[in-house]
């Protein structure tokens, strides 16, 4: 069959399948979510061997370290997936929340409901995990799904893929409605794009830079998205030290692969001297690259000169740039002036600067004494995330299971006719 018979083939079946599942009820979602979970708890051994072809073949083409990270699955993060998929089937159903009712003078009842998207497209790059948080995420919120994972990731999302469709048909749901294109040819993301014949509602792309712009630009379907993850952190005059140190260590050093992941440290000129020594020391001792403006430079000889690129760079490295400024509000123009408006987080003791931080700033997630890692949809209780986006409309931020409904309204009378 040819590429595109093959695309549109899945495009017509998600849709049927769309519809099947805005009928299907909480508990047989649940249901399906649960053998998941242990069909991948069962599958183990088999989903790490494919994970490791696709590590070794990365590892062949010299690929960063950072890119490695993010391909790479262990017990522990097959765990961590079987975890999310647990919680997610814990959920109370979004699909048919009553969002706000009321009456008219006229005496109609009008109510805001809650509804599926319909079917999502998810085009990803090198995180295995995203084929099952994604499947799992559309599927509670009542939606098809049609996932394109990286080639770096292919085997190990095949694999993953699997036990999702033998959770669906265990709880006797179609399997179209978590499909995937084991397709390598690039052709098939443009397709998707293009929504398949109106067959896709919403893309989310969930990769680097130019996966995310490229999906933005060419896609004629809305799309859920964050071109980058540009965060900062602010250590304010009023801040903990130790606490300030122990956040910026592990905002940039836990896994500095990922979007949110600090790239640039503000600091207040009346706590460098205490505080910077101490600070770049921590991060050299982790083998993480200190670049930083002139004032930061006489801290260290360890340190290169941060350039104006710096500023708007998103390393995905253990590289940090750390910029000495006068006061919050400096912070606050430096900021608006370079975030990707991701997550910002200042470290405070001083509750009317962390009030008026996070007032000001309108980046999509907003943090006070909190390490800028926790920006993700598990952590923030929603079950995992289909990605985090940092646009102002619908859905912003962890997309998660209520960011994958829309609505309807439902209106009732009595044989009500308008004059």
């Amino acid at each position: 069959m040819k590429l595109k018979d093959k695309i549109l083939k899945i495009g017509k079946n998600a849709k049927i399948a769309s519809k099947e599942l805005a009928k299907t009820s909480s508990q047989t979602k649940n249901d399906a979510l649960l053998a998941m979970a242990q069909n991948i708890n069962n599958e183990k051994k088999i989903i790490l061997e494919a994970n490791k072809e696709d590590v070794n073949n990365a590892k062949e083409k010299n690929i960063s370290e950072a890119f490695i990270d993010r391909l790479e699955l262990n017990i522990e993060r097959i765990d961590q997936i079987i975890k999310t998929l647990n919680e997610i089937a814990s959920f109370k159903d979004p699909v048919g929340r009553v969002l706000d009712s009321w009456s008219r003078p006229n005496g109609l009842q009008i109510s805001r409901v809650s509804t599926p998207l319909g079917v999502i497209g998810v085009v990803y790059e090198s995180r295995p995990n995203v084929t099952a948080d994604a499947g799992a995420l559309c599927l509670k919120s009542g939606n098809a799904s049609i996932l394109r994972g990286g080639t770096d990731s292919f085997h190990s999302s095949i694999s993953i893929h699997k036990c999702l469709v033998k959770g669906l048909t265990d709880a006797g749901i179609s399997k179209n409605a978590i499909q995937i294109i084991d397709d390598k040819d690039r052709e098939a993301v443009k397709l998707m794009l293009n929504g398949i014949e109106k067959s896709i509602d919403v893309i989310v792309p969930r990769g680097g830079k130019s996966l995310v712009a490229m999906v933005e630009k060419e896609a004629q379907v809305p799309v859920f998205g964050h071109l980058e993850g540009i965060c900062h952190i602010y250590i304010d005059k009023n801040s903990d030290e130790e606490k300030a140190i122990n956040v910026c260590i592990n905002a940039k050093m836990r896994r500095p692969g990922i979007c949110g992941a600090v790239e640039t440290i503000l600091v207040h000129k009346d706590i460098a001297k205490s505080l910077l020594p101490t600070l770049i020391n921590a991060l050299n001792a982790q083998a993480c690259e200190v670049r930083g403006c002139e004032k930061t430079m006489l801290y260290s000889d360890s340190i290169t000169n941060a350039d104006d690129s710096d500023w708007s760079t998103e390393y995905l490295l253990p590289i940090v740039s750390i910029k000495i400024v006068d006061d919050i509000d400096e912070a606050i123009d430096h900021i608006d002036t370079f975030s990707s408006g991701h997550t910002e987080s200042i470290i405070t003791e001083d509750l009317n600067n962390a009030s008026r931080f996070q007032q000001e700033l309108d980046s999509a997630i907003v943090m006070h004494n909190t390490s800028t890692q926790f920006a993700d949809g598990g952590e923030f209780g929603l079950g995992g995330e289909i990605g985090i986006a940092t646009g102002k409309f619908h859905a912003r931020g962890p997309v998660g299971i209520n960011q994958l409904t829309s609505f309807k309204y439902l209106v009732n009378g009595n044989g009500h006719i308008r004059p």
